[in-house]
């Protein structure tokens, strides 16, 4: 199972969930658990519903998301036309 460097709980493997990151040793993507939280989802709940995942997988969900953004970050504020 290859995982992330930098995210030992997530893994991308071109043969589960086409590709997609998931929590490793599970078929659950990042990205179920993202739109969960998003839409309100509490963790123990979302623990609840999926309990072959943890506390720290969650957490290891949100780390990842937020290190996926590193490349869209600018140093400056966008250069806003002249009217």
């Amino acid at each position: 199972m290859p995982q992330v460097p930098g995210h030992p709980r997530i893994a991308i493997d071109a043969d589960t969930l086409v590709g997609k990151p998931r929590i490793a040793g599970t078929r659950i993507g990042v990205d179920l658990i993202l739109r969960k939280l998003a839409a309100g989802t509490d963790i123990e709940t979302l623990l609840v519903a999926y309990p072959t995942i943890a506390r720290e997988d969650v957490a290891a969900a949100l780390a990842f998301a937020a290190d996926q953004m590193q490349p869209m970050r600018h140093d400056e504020s966008p250069t806003v036309a002249a009217e």
